[in-house]
């Protein structure tokens, strides 16, 4: 059988882990960019919907990002969610009857 110290271990390593993958706040909300510009709903839309196109050039190129932090917060973070889904197909399939 198992110790408990070594259960509590896992446990707290774990944890640690899982707090270090959760995002922080962006300091740049509500910033306009060098465009004199900040990213809302629509720019959000479009860039959710080239971002695996943007994603597998970035990996290429290092001066290149796939999400705009000079953003407008909560607008431009559901058209980017909103853009990854109708590159994805979003919910097409759920909603398609079986033959």
């Amino acid at each position: 059988m198992k110790s408990p110290l070594l259960l509590v271990l896992i446990l707290l390593l774990s944890l640690a882990v899982l707090a270090g993958c959760a995002p922080g706040a962006n300091p740049q909300v509500g910033i306009r960019n060098e465009h004199n510009t900040i990213a809302g709903f629509w720019l959000g839309v479009w860039q959710g919907f080239i971002a695996p196109f943007v994603f597998l050039v970035s990996l290429f190129k290092h001066n290149l990002s796939v999400y705009e932090v000079y953003n407008n917060g909560a607008w431009y973070n559901l058209g980017y969610l909103f853009g990854l889904a109708c590159f994805f197909g979003g919910g097409s399939k759920g909603a398609s009857r079986k033959k």
